[in-house]
Parts: C-alpha cells; structure tokens; sequence
C-alpha cells in the first residue's frame, strides 16, 4: 500500500467553508498519488480555534472549547471524505472534553464508514502544567483491512513499553502524529519514532505540523519534516528510512509499503529486535554498584 504522511500548516479560517475546502484538497492530493492510508499531524485541529474568532482563538483554554464543540462536525466531515475517496484517514488530533478536562484525541476513519479512537497516553509539561489537557483511555490496536494499526502520539512515541505493548499485541504499523514548536522537540519524536521502527521492527508513520500560527498560542510555532520508517535490516533501506520531508516544507511524503516484510523481518532478519525483547531482564535490570578501584587490570 501507499502511506501518505502530513507535514500540516495550522492555518487560519473565516469560515467552516474555507476549512472543509483545505482538507478535501489534502484528501484529494494523497488519494490521486494513490494512498490508501493518510496521516494528519497531532493538534492540527487547532486551527478550528479560529472559527470562533481572534479573541478566543487567543486564549488557551477558550481554544480547547472552541475545538472540542468542532469536534463532531470535523470528525463527520474526516469520514465522508474517508468514504467517497476510498481511503484510511488519521484525522489531525483535536481536545475532545470528557467529564471536567480534555483528552487529546486522534481519530481514524476508514472508507467503509468504520471509525476509531486513540487518546494521548502520556502527556507534555506543557499539556499537564499549563493546559491541563488529561490522559485519555487505553491504547487501542486498529485490525484494519490495511493491517494491524497502533497510534502513539507525539511524546508517546518516546516511551518504548508504550509501542511494545502495541507489537505484541500485532501491530505492524505505528502512526505518529506530532506538534513540536522547536527543533529540539522534533528530534525528540524523530528518535523515538525510528527507535520504535527498531524496537519493534516495524512500519513507523511521523506526521508533524509545521509553520507559524501566531495567532494560536498552543501552536503557534510548529518545527517538523514527515517521514515514513522501517527497521534498518533486510527489506528495508539500510538508513531505515522509506521516505522523508524536508524540514518545515508543507506537504505529504508517500511511500510505498509491504507489511509482508514486517512479517519476514521479524522472523529471518539480520538481528532479531521484536523476538529478542524478552532477552533483556526486565524493566529494571539490577545494577550493582562495584568501586572502580576494585577492578584488577
């Protein structure tokens, strides 16, 4: 199949109108270079904010409810799309309100109507100390016809128990969508997301925002380059990269992908990452401190 991933501008809207028409031309963009699974970055919801006005979209908490109230329409707008272009959507992540605080949620749609959900399972500093977005329900594994699809998003990505509970419980394909406002913090993701591809010896999917939204101050700087990676072994390039952006350059990357090697690299590769996990002792291994001067040449 071929994965389309975003690398998405957060931009200003007059109306619903001028929304709709930019993502039906994204959609429209990937499904005529022939993808069949599209991947939007996470917040890039946020520019919903600007439906409700400069005031509103300027104030962090204001912006959460301006987008949540969206929610529902975008998320029927995602699927009608999903549905007449034949394809698999990772809609843009987007604050859902659930009981007193938002989660940050990404949801995936498919062209037979189905949908699904992923919540952000470990959240920012900024998330838990200025915005008080929560962590949302349990990670969830996508038995789609395309494959077995497992979310992490963004600063998921960098834990590694998070996507190993994901490929053991079958997952091929990890889907990443990030909101990073500095360099330092895409490198963040873009080293987690390849440690992932590693780890699991898997189909790792990196879909950043990028560009200024001054206007938006939980996204008003957005540092990325969307790529698609694999395990650095046998059917796959040897840098583990399938495809890659350039940094902060608005557009889709698209690769061509096999799950069939997941499968094969997993069972006959050069090293046997995803097999070997267990090999290592536990969560914690016992350290032992020894002083150095006890070591005999």
């Amino acid at each position: 199949m071929k994965i389309a991933a975003a690398a998405y501008p957060i931009d200003w809207h007059e109306s619903w109108a001028s929304y709709e028409a930019k993502l039906t031309r994204w959609v429209e963009t990937a499904a005529q270079e022939g993808a069949e699974l599209l991947v939007f970055p996470e917040y890039g919801a946020m520019e919903l904010a600007s439906l409700a006005g400069a005031e509103v979209a300027g104030d962090l908490e204001g912006s959460l409810r301006a987008v949540s109230d969206l929610s529902e329409r975008a998320d029927a707008l995602h699927a009608r799309l999903a549905m007449t272009r034949g394809v698999h959507i990772l809609g843009a992540s987007a604050p859902v309100w659930l009981g007193e605080r938002p989660v940050n949620r990404a949801r995936l749609f498919g062209p037979d109507g189905a949908t699904g959900y992923q919540d952000k399972q470990i959240m920012t500093r900024f998330e838990r100390e200025t915005w008080d977005v929560r962590p949302g329900g349990k990670l969830t594994l996508f038995e789609s016809p395309l494959g077995r699809i497992g979310v992490l998003i963004c600063y998921d990505a960098e834990f590694p128990l998070l996507a190993r509970a994901l490929v053991e419980a079958g997952a091929e394909l990890l889907l990443v969508p990030s909101c990073t406002e500095a360099l330092a913090g895409y490198w963040r993701v873009r080293v987690g997301a390849m440690a992932r591809a590693l780890e699991g010896q898997c189909v790792v999917v990196h879909a950043p925002s990028v560009g200024a939204a001054p206007w938006c101050p939980a996204v008003d700087e957005n540092v990325g380059a969307a790529a698609i990676y694999g395990p650095p072994d046998a059917g796959f390039p040897a840098t583990g990269v399938l495809a890659q952006g350039e940094l902060n350059a608005a557009g889709w990357v698209f690769a061509d992908v096999d799950l069939d090697a997941v499968s094969q690299v997993r069972h006959d590769g050069q090293v046997l990452n995803f097999r070997d996990w267990d090999a290592q002792p536990g969560r914690l291994a016992e350290v032992v401190p020894v002083p150095f001067h006890a070591f005999k040449p």
